[in-house]
């Protein structure tokens, strides 16, 4: 008895080996944001309630752009599920290298996600890519600096009444900058906050004959007053800080203002990791004196499945359970309402316990204030506000943004970087056939 006892105990410890074996591992290519962060740490339970293991592959926003546009270009099959955005999402859907996500489930109501986020996943009404989180930009500022300045912020202010706060709330002496901003290069990073800073003085990318325009005032206009701005009031290196590197200035309490991604409002004001969490105020992104256009974009970074996979079911489980509901009030149940990914879902800002964050309805209004089909004041052939959605865009504007990063670390002057944004611009847009 004992012999087949011992047999059987074998037996049965030999096929939980085999299931063990056999559980299906996805690889996540994944940017090293905050939210990203945070929906790692919640991976148990995934893995829990599907069984299904993932891997993580996590890394700087730029590096990822590239590893995602080289996997997927090449078919190289490294990663299961990608995280990429709006403009890659179309494109790639468009060129047949994702797969389309329209048979999610019924309860995961892909009706609830709001039409701006859905409509710019998509291509020809299919959606390829899921948001795991949607943004504008905005104004985030220390009302405490505001007061000790003797201002008071507008819920939609100029950028000339940015600069003087700015200039009014810097004190070197404490190592507190005015104003902290993206100048590090990189189509997504510096490169995205100069074109809607750009698109609020009036500027765009290309006319309706897809001409370059960096020869134009407007660009100069609006290039001269970042650096002058900058100079003034920004933290010494901005040429170099992206996102991350401002959340974090920010959140030590070097920044009287940041205006960036609305997605750090829940970054700034997190006690556990913000020394001014409860000292921070919203507002608008800012325009140009007498010109009607703000300077904030629209973005979502989301989460698609490269055509190709072997394990599509399994990456359509996780995108569902990521991008889900539940994964919200997973979230909430964790950290609280104020930490759930942002600007995705119609029920979360009918919610009445999200709605009453501060920060909630300024990140809804500058969603919808941003236009992609209209990003500019004059008229232009593409659709985008801190992107062109053009094959071509990616490597172009990682060009002209090193450009101008070499203007803010004092390498070069604005003249001389618009003169070699133009001619790098037309030249590649004339071999691409334009």
């Amino acid at each position: 008895m004992s012999i087949t006892i011992r047999a059987l105990l074998g037996a049965c410890a030999v096929s939980a080996l085999a299931i063990a074996a056999s559980a299906e591992t996805i690889t996540i290519a994944t940017v090293n944001n905050g939210d990203m962060i945070r929906m790692q740490g919640l991976t148990d339970d995934f893995t829990a309630k599907t069984g299904i293991d993932v891997e993580w592959v996590t890394l700087e926003e730029n590096v990822l752009r590239q590893r995602v546009t080289t996997d997927i270009t090449t078919k190289g099959g490294q990663f299961d599920i990608m995280t990429i955005g709006m403009y890659e999402a179309p494109i790639w859907g468009a060129n047949g290298w994702l797969v389309a996500l329209d048979d999610l489930s019924a309860e995961y109501d892909v009706e609830d996600i709001l039409p701006a986020m859905r409509n710019g996943l998509s291509h020809d009404g299919t959606l390829y890519a899921a948001p795991f989180y949607g943004e504008s930009s905005m104004v985030m500022y220390r009302t405490d600096l505001m007061e000790k300045a003797g201002l008071t912020m507008p819920e939609a202010p100029t950028w000339e009444f940015i600069r003087e706060a700015a200039k009014a709330m810097t004190d070197r002496d404490h190592d507190i900058n005015g104003i902290c901003l993206r100048g590090k290069a990189g189509w997504g990073e510096g490169g995205a906050f100069i074109t809607v800073l750009a698109n609020s003085f009036g500027a765009r990318w290309f006319d309706m004959d897809w001409r370059a325009q960096f020869d134009q005032p407007e660009w100069k206009e609006a290039l001269t007053f970042f650096v002058g701005m900058m100079k003034e009031s920004g933290p010494a290196g901005y040429a170099t800080n992206g996102f991350n590197e401002n959340l974090s200035l920010f959140q030590q309490g070097k920044c009287g203002m940041w205006i960036d991604a609305t997605v750090a409002a829940s970054f700034v004001t997190n006690p556990k990791e913000s020394t001014v969490a409860d000292k921070v105020g919203f507002a608008l992104a800012p325009n140009h004196e007498g010109v009607d256009k703000r300077a904030n974009w629209l973005w979502a970074w989301a989460l698609a499945i490269p055509a190709g996979t072997k394990k599509e079911e399994a990456a359509k489980k996780f995108i569902e359970w990521a991008t889900s509901k539940e994964y919200l009030a997973l979230v909430a149940s964790k950290e609280g309402w104020a930490n759930v990914p942002p600007g995705t879902r119609k029920s979360l800002y009918e919610n009445p316990e999200y709605a009453k964050i501060d920060f909630a309805q300024m990140t809804m209004k500058s969603i919808l204030l941003a236009d992609p089909q209209h990003c500019c004041v004059k008229p232009v052939p593409y659709v985008g506000i801190q992107f062109v959605a053009i094959p071509e865009f990616a490597g172009i504007a990682t060009e002209v943004s090193q450009e101008f990063s070499a203007v803010y670390a004092g390498q070069q002057s604005v003249d001389e970087a618009l003169a070699k944004a133009q001619a790098l611009t037309t030249d590649a847009m004339e071999a691409a056939g334009y």
